[in-house]
């Protein structure tokens, strides 16, 4: 490690302040992306504003066709709310999929997203259940917020306060995860809303989440497995690694799309 200035400040605005006063400030939420990047000496920081003890960034709130959840959430806490397990199990569930209990009751869902490692899972929640992402400066549809790997619409010193999901009619999320690291090979959540079905896919895209608007328009049409039958996604579109090469992770899309709608229709 090296010298860095660190900041454990008590508001949302006390917070951006800190950040508006280095050019070189990162804010630190679960820690499990930033700290060991600066043990590899890959991010060196000049300050760390550790957004712990900020108490408005925290909880979990069901208010009228909405599941509000703050950034500093857990994600152990969002695998347990009753609220979300009543209102979208389909979340809850993907909660507790990630890492494991360690990893759960240390990272946060704000964390998380702000980062949009190409393999977490929430990214996939947040651009199927069209969630908004809320800032200290504005509120960011999901569809907007999401940029490319490790990309975000977040400006420079943004904090990302809350997000703000619409319960949907049916949702599942099915996972076929890394048996070491536990991250999504390929992840795919599956949301019925009222106005359409939603598909978003994590860790196989070359370019991180992303949408699937052919499997979207025939599962509007018939939300059933079959209605899947002859879509695939492009290879060339598929990220390979020594973990998986493009072909499997494409063949792996339309398996875990099959599997979430099972795992939806059965819910109704």
């Amino acid at each position: 490690m090296y010298a860095f200035d660190y900041h454990r400040p008590t508001s949302v605005k006390e917070a951006a302040n800190l950040a508006g006063q280095s050019e070189e400030a990162k804010f630190l939420a679960g820690g499990h992306t930033l700290l060991p990047t600066m043990k590899l000496r890959l991010a060196g920081p000049a300050s760390l504003i550790d957004l712990g003890q900020i108490a408005e960034l925290r909880g979990i709130q069901r208010s009228g066709d909405a599941i509000t959840i703050g950034a500093m959430t857990k994600h152990a806490e969002v695998a347990s709310s009753a609220d979300i397990r009543a209102a979208i199990p389909a979340l809850a569930e993907l909660a507790e999929l990630i890492g494991d209990p360690h990893v759960r009751n240390r990272g946060t869902i704000g964390g998380s997203v702000a980062n949009n490692d190409p393999s977490a899972d929430y990214p996939a929640a947040c651009l199927a259940l069209d969630a908004a992402i809320v800032t200290d400066k504005r509120r960011i549809a999901a569809d907007d917020f999401f940029q490319g790997i490790f990309t975000t619409a977040l400006d420079e010193g943004e904090i990302i306060t809350q997000i703000s999901f619409p319960i949907p009619a049916q949702a599942a999320y099915a996972k076929f995860r890394n048996p070491a690291s536990r991250y999504a090979l390929v992840g795919v959540f599956v949301a019925k809303h009222a106005g359409g079905v939603r598909v978003a896919v994590t860790g196989a895209g070359s370019n991180g989440v992303f949408r699937v608007p052919e499997m979207e328009e025939a599962l509007s049409r018939n939300f059933a497995p079959e209605a899947l039958d002859g879509i695939a996604v492009a290879e060339d579109e598929m990220n390979s690694d020594i973990h998986a090469d493009a072909a499997y992770r494409a063949h792996l899309v339309g398996v875990m799309a099959r599997r979430a709608v099972e795992a939806a229709a059965a819910r109704d």
